[in-house]
């Protein structure tokens, strides 16, 4: 499987099986190529429906450019990375991940403060060291904890004075999925409101009632899942999945 940047050719590629109407996985496959690769292509450069190849190539290069421009001065001494990742790697995975989120219906800078704060080992950042990673304004840092914070995707603490940490945890996508299943349980509802207004037994009334029922389930089953994973499946840091101490 071949490795480095896409070239302007495997992007024309792209762009033709984007037009095709294939799933990133047979594009993928035809430029033998990880699936990861042309997800986080496409998704960085407009979507799915907004793709250009020479557009896309073009803003790689500048990227590419800027970060040259950024790099430690010639002689300087790198910062270590944690544990002895590799930086690259780590920050090629950030991007995958930042484009996971994305694609799942996550706003991009909402998604790369998700993203930022999943790969802290600490499990949580200040709003300035946030500024300071993804190298935006504080404002916009500001906007993201607050929507994710409204989705129940992140959780604030208040250390001393008044500075405030953001940060995630197993429990935080567990209490996510048990918020997506009240919500899904709450459009079942309304819909079985519907049904003896719209006249029972109507098309549109057998509609909502099939919509209630089937939302019902799928309410119940998350939050079965959820509650089952959560008890056989958390491990804390420093233990074995077994809940034994390492």
């Amino acid at each position: 499987m071949p490795g480095g940047r896409l070239t302007q050719q495997e992007r024309q590629q792209i762009a033709l099986g984007l037009a095709d109407g294939l799933a990133y996985a047979e594009i993928a496959r035809r430029l033998d190529r990880p699936t990861s690769t042309i997800t986080r292509e496409v998704m960085r450069n407009g979507g799915p429906t907004a793709y250009r190849a020479d557009l896309a190539h073009r803003a790689t290069e500048r990227r590419a450019h800027r970060r040259r421009q950024a790099a430690a001065p010639k002689g300087a001494k790198a910062l270590p990375e944690e544990h002895g990742r590799d930086a690259e790697a780590v920050r090629e995975y950030e991007e995958t991940l930042t484009t996971v989120f994305i694609a799942s219906g996550t706003p991009k800078m909402m998604a790369k403060v998700m993203a930022c704060l999943t790969l802290t080992d600490t499990g949580s950042l200040t709003a300035a060291e946030l500024a300071q990673r993804l190298e935006v304004s504080p404002a916009s840092v500001s906007k993201a904890v607050t929507f994710l914070e409204s989705q129940g995707l992140i959780r604030r603490e208040r250390e001393e004075g008044r500075r405030e940490r953001y940060g995630v945890d197993d429990d935080i996508w567990h209490q996510s999925m048990m918020a997506s299943a009240r919500s899904t349980a709450q459009v079942a509802e309304t819909s079985r409101q519907g049904v003896g207004i719209m006249g029972r037994g109507t098309p549109a009334a057998t509609r909502l009632e099939n919509i209630a029922r089937y939302l019902d389930f799928i309410s119940e089953a998350i939050t079965r899942a959820a509650e089952q994973a959560r008890e056989v499946l958390h491990t804390k840091p420093g233990t074995t999945p077994d809940g034994t101490d390492e």
